[in-house]
């Protein structure tokens, strides 16, 4: 049963691609976010788990984008630095229940 609400869209679409998947045909693909979403959510997760793992904020812009382009500027006015900060605050979000929002159907305009 899917209840008739503001997600009825996103729940139907999602039991299509979970039925198509079970049964070995072509999954459509999921419209709720861009290639770019995609990658930034898992950066977040990614630095999220660093910083909880003890890792500095340097530390994860090193793993990411590497030693040459982290020391190319002043750390502490780096923008890579606000960057990485901006995706552990992300990331801290999406773990702290902000991933809901991820499963809300936002057509594409």
């Amino acid at each position: 049963m899917i209840p008739l609400d503001t997600q009825t869209l996103g729940r139907v679409e999602a039991l299509v691609r979970f039925w198509r998947s079970c049964h070995g045909r072509h999954v459509p693909p999921d419209t709720r976010m861009t290639v770019q979403q995609r990658r930034r959510l898992r950066l977040m997760m990614q630095a999220a788990d660093g910083r909880t793992n003890g890792a500095s904020y340097r530390e994860i812009a090193t793993a990411f984008y590497g030693t040459g382009r982290v020391a190319s500027n002043p750390w502490k006015t780096s923008s890579l630095r606000d960057t990485v900060i901006g995706l552990v605050k992300g990331g801290a979000t999406l773990i702290a229940g902000g991933y809901l929002q991820l499963l809300r159907h936002r057509p594409r305009a």
